[in-house]
């Protein structure tokens, strides 16, 4: 066997590979509170009736211990992640959380990331103005004063930065679905 086919070979079994990180094919990051019963959940009904396999939380999750482990694995095992970006996406660790680990996933994988913005402007979700701004000064206030959770924030500004400078979709005054 030539050396492309031993790489193609042993790269197949990796845990990185495509086939084996691919458990969904949509990952879908949202603030619950403000759009799971309207708009995230009509996309995961049209999702879905299309027969595309897509993570929603509430339908996914077991045990509220694990939760984050699974949402984590989640965003690995898919090969594209759908961003809700709403009002008070910002005021969420877990959100936010999901996002870092959903652009490291751009960066290292290649996975594809499509924003929406769901009654927020793209502006906002990359300054951290209007409600992003209030969101971080929430949690700017509670941090310790470790160098860790400065850190931290500053991913998720990051993050957030990172994902509005990407092509998506402006949902502005959008009902229920």
């Amino acid at each position: 066997m030539d050396a492309r086919k031993a790489h193609k070979a042993s790269s197949s079994s990796s845990p990185s590979s495509s086939s084996k990180r691919c458990e969904y094919q949509v990952f879908l990051s949202f603030r619950g509170e403000d759009t799971r019963k309207g708009f995230t959940g009509h996309l995961h009904a049209a999702l879905s009736d299309a027969g595309i396999r897509a993570f929603l939380d509430d339908n996914e999750l077991k045990r509220a211990e694990i939760i984050e482990t699974q949402l984590m694995q989640a965003i690995d095992g898919s090969m594209i992640s759908i961003i809700v970006f709403s009002k008070s996406y910002a005021n969420s660790n877990w959100c936010l959380k999901e996002l870092v680990k959903i652009m490291k996933c751009r960066e290292r994988l290649g996975q594809q990331v499509m924003p929406l913005f769901y009654n927020v402007d793209a502006s906002d979700v990359r300054k951290q103005t209007g409600s992003f701004a209030k969101a971080f000064e929430k949690h700017e206030a509670g941090i310790c004063e470790g160098k860790h959770e400065k850190e931290k924030v500053q991913r998720w500004r990051n993050a957030l930065t990172q994902a509005a400078d990407l092509c998506g979709e402006d949902l502005k005054n959008a009902d229920n679905g």
